[in-house]
């Protein structure tokens, strides 16, 4: 492989079904202009593979989040998600174009597609990864947690495209920047003979208003282990409510049935970054805390007064959560309903 004739840094993007970009899509941008400007200003590409007319609204945010070059793959095919005809397309334009380093979300479609493309190219993958560098030879560093959470492993790659999945939310966003000039290149696809393995026959909302309100909310209440039945997590709904927030949970308390993988914050869930969250009945294991500890400001609630989870919190308060949560609730209406007056 001559690797000198890779060059430039790409970024898969997604969708929402609003017809905007997902979070960690801007994230990845804002971090490919860091990898850039460590790179001596290697172009910053996006791939948008869409089945969607209008585009429009994505090719403006991509280029408002700072990237010089869209591939922009369109077919009417495209409509829904395939493992098969993304793969092939993004493939293509590898194969093209050459870029030296590759970015996915490590989102649901993330962590499906890029195992397969990295598998057709021959080529690394480190996955759901927290931290992205160069290091001193010009080599993506890919920082991601291993050993079960308890150490931060970074990895390199030699081959090409050195790829990478990063986890939403660990990334800062940059700022929207009107100004920038994006070039776009149309991509002819050509789907022709591709198997497709599974057929989309309908798509269907979330039965969970958490699944979608947990990482865009910024006040988050967490139970753990500490919550001791699915039932009791009526008085954390009770208090996400009067503050606006969602509700999280540990895997520990994912893992007892208690609440859907979808509310798990953690390595193996999802990272939040609220402006407040409140820790119930949560010991504080190292897997827990690597989706959360970058909350603005963190409120732990536990009997146990040596429970980890004090030791990265801005308050904490020793106590039977049974007690302190449906006190605090109580405080809350009456203060919201003092004010309404």
């Amino acid at each position: 492989m001559d690797i000198n004739s890779y060059k430039g840094i790409c970024v898969v993007a997604e969708a929402t079904s609003a017809n905007k970009l997902t979070g960690v899509t801007w994230e990845l941008i804002g971090a490919a202009k860091q990898l850039s400007e460590q790179l001596n200003g290697e172009e910053i590409s996006v791939i948008l593979i869409s089945g969607n007319n209008d585009v429009n609204p994505l090719l403006k945010e991509i280029s408002e989040a700072g990237a010089q070059k869209c591939y922009l793959a369109q077919d009417d095919k495209l409509a829904a998600y395939s493992t098969e005809y993304y793969a092939k397309i993004i493939c293509d334009i590898v194969n093209a174009k050459k870029p030296s380093i590759m970015l996915f979300g490590a989102s649901t479609t993330g962590r499906d597609l890029a195992p397969r493309i990295s598998s057709e190219l021959n080529t690394g993958l480190t996955a759901d990864c927290t931290e992205l560098g160069i290091n001193e030879k010009g080599l993506l560093a890919a920082t991601r947690p291993t050993f079960g959470g308890n150490l931060m492993a970074t990895i390199l790659c030699k081959s090409r495209p050195q790829m990478a999945t990063v986890r939403p939310k660990v990334l800062a966003r940059p700022e929207a920047h009107s100004s920038n000039n994006l070039e776009i290149e149309k991509i002819n696809v050509k789907l022709d003979g591709v198997p497709l393995r599974t057929k989309i026959l309908e798509l269907a909302k979330s039965l969970s208003t958490a699944c979608v309100t947990i990482e865009a909310a910024e006040i988050n209440v967490s139970g753990g282990r500490g919550m001791k039945t699915a039932e009791n997590f009526k008085i954390l709904e009770d208090l996400a409510q009067a503050l606006g927030g969602a509700v999280g949970a540990s895997r520990a308390a994912v893992d007892a049935g208690w609440r859907g993988h979808c509310d798990q914050v953690g390595q193996t869930g999802k990272t939040v970054t609220p402006k407040l969250y409140i820790a119930c009945g949560i010991s504080g294991a190292i897997q827990h805390l690597a989706g959360m500890n970058a909350s603005e400001t963190i409120v732990a609630i536990n009997k146990d007064p040596d429970a980890a989870i004090f030791d990265i919190a801005t308050y904490g308060l020793v106590g039977d959560l049974f007690e302190v949560v449906p006190a605090l609730t109580e405080a809350i209406k009456k203060e919201q309903l003092t004010a309404a007056i």
